[in-house]
């Protein structure tokens, strides 16, 4: 079972929290997601609670050291999700990002960067099958 960091926009807008809780549920029927939270959709009400930023931080950074790899939903830009990339690529942690090419255009330091694998999409269903691929164990 490997541990997924699944990283999607929180302070940065909260448009796509439907998917990323889709995505969490199907990642979790085979593997484990540290970040289930992202997916919950009362989230951007709790989120900004006064003196929680430091706990934050080092609470996601833990398990991005503790991750295996990190799968990102990119749609909806985010500071946060941009540092958690960059971290993840500090720490030689593979990372997965996906985006809907209707609705944005990745930063150019994400798609200009080869450590990252770019996963664009033009349905949400094409997203399955690539975290099939990205999941399913090495022989």
């Amino acid at each position: 079972m490997k541990k997924v960091y699944f990283a999607g926009s929180i302070r940065g807008g909260r448009a796509d929290e439907a998917l990323y809780r889709q995505i969490i549920e199907y990642i979790q029927r085979t593997d484990i997601v540290l970040t289930e939270h992202v997916g919950n959709l009362a989230l951007s009400k709790v989120e900004h609670l006064p003196n929680r930023d430091e706990a934050i931080y080092l609470q996601d950074t833990g398990w991005l050291r503790e991750s295996d790899l990190v799968i990102a939903e990119c749609t909806t830009p985010s500071l946060g999700v941009g540092y958690e990339l960059a971290y993840a690529e500090r720490f030689g942690i593979p990372v997965h990002i996906f985006y809907d090419t209707a609705r944005t255009r990745l930063s150019a330091m994400l798609s200009g960067d080869s450590y990252y694998s770019i996963h664009p999409y033009a349905s949400p269903a094409e997203i399955y099958p690539i975290i099939d691929t990205i999941l399913s164990p090495k022989l």
